[in-house]
């Protein structure tokens, strides 16, 4: 079988490159993409602002602590959408094996191209080239033969970079880093991983394929593979978005009563991901996790699709109400989602649901 050559391209700070690129004012200032309010999260940084410690995802007002001067600004997804669709294009000349994951990234398989460059570097470069001198913004990029090291590689020299990790080059890149690197692997499963003495990829890979998928199931098996470089998912073209969701597992159980503030965050990180879809999500979807490990669900669909983040934590907060468990259960995670994905012309043929 041929070895796949695979690229991801990153946009970087997408966002806020955008609001710079078309504002002079704001070029070499830090500039903060969030709406504004107690409650709301970071969309974007750009690298000026990332210099004070700020990132994607985190509270707006300790943001604004971490870099008083930053000029805020509420987010333009349709300006931001435009530009995505012109970085598509872009990629469109070399090949159809496009899969987008935002706005603002996707995969290319580019084993074959359009343009008859013999390797997948060169192609990566032209593509890099193409988006900063027509669209005046630059992408990182990683070139690897699967998916799960090309994303790797595309943040290993951000912003404005180009890594690539050739087939022969996997064990000397993979070894060496830290689990947390590996998809999938957050803090929860990090120190799970630490309770084997288990810290990079290198002591990772020494514990056989029983052990993880007993400890891990399914996962366990991912893992085993990751570990060894192994990743045969295929870049799949337009693949429609089926649902967005944000969750959280507790450092303590937590009772239904007390989730309020971590639904409304969690509401805030799955709408700021809504707003990068081109389709419309017309149904609300609580997660529960128990204290003894059993996952529970509840959804609701209104006449209208939610129009705000604060009526989707209003939705997901009366979905408390149909849990039905005893109020002294606690929970160990809690997860707010949105799901039931329509394209904007279902809209138009439905008026009355989307008025």
């Amino acid at each position: 079988m041929a070895v796949r050559k695979i690229i991801h391209v990153d946009m970087d700070a997408f966002y806020a490159s955008v609001e710079q690129r078309d504002d002079p004012q704001l070029r070499g200032k830090p500039v903060i993409i969030a709406w504004r309010g107690s409650r709301s999260v970071v969309c974007a940084a750009s690298y000026e602002a990332r210099q004070f410690g700020v990132r994607s995802a985190m509270p707006a007002v300790r943001a604004e602590r971490l870099c008083p001067n930053a000029v805020f600004l509420p987010p333009d997804f349709p300006r931001y959408r435009s530009v995505s669709r012109q970085v598509r294009e872009i990629f469109k000349r070399h090949t159809d094996l496009i899969e987008p994951l935002s706005l603002d990234e996707a995969y290319l398989d580019v084993t074959e191209n359009k343009t008859g460059l013999p390797t997948a570097t060169q192609v990566a470069r032209a593509v890099r080239e193409q988006i900063r001198a027509e669209l005046h913004l630059t992408a990182s990029a990683g070139v690897a033969p699967n998916k799960f090291l090309a994303k790797i590689a595309s943040d290993w020299r951000k912003p404005d970079g180009l890594f690539v990790i050739q087939p022969d080059e996997i064990d000397s890149f993979l070894l060496a880093l830290p689990v947390s690197r590996l998809p999938g692997v957050g803090k929860v499963m990090e120190q799970k991983l630490k309770g084997f003495d288990v810290q990079t990829v290198a002591a990772l890979r020494e514990l056989d394929l029983p052990t993880l998928e007993g400890r891990f199931g399914r996962y366990g098996v991912r893992l085993y593979e990751l570990a060894r470089g192994i990743d045969e998912s295929e870049v799949i073209p337009d693949r429609p978005t089926k649902s967005i969701s944000a969750e959280d597992t507790f450092e303590r159980d937590v009772l239904l009563a007390e989730m309020e503030p971590m639904i409304r965050r969690l509401a805030e990180h799955t709408w700021a991901a809504s707003r990068k879809e081109s389709r419309i999500a017309r149904t609300v979807v609580l997660k529960l996790k128990t204290s003894d490990f059993k996952i529970l669900t509840r959804s609701h669909t209104p006449v209208s699709p939610p129009c705000s983040c604060e009526e989707l934590a209003s939705i997901a907060l009366s979905l408390r109400e149909r849990v039905g468990l005893n109020p002294q259960q606690r929970f160990r995670l809690v997860g707010v989602g949105l799901s039931n994905f329509h394209d904007p012309d279902d809209a138009a043929a439905q008026p009355a649901l989307f008025t």
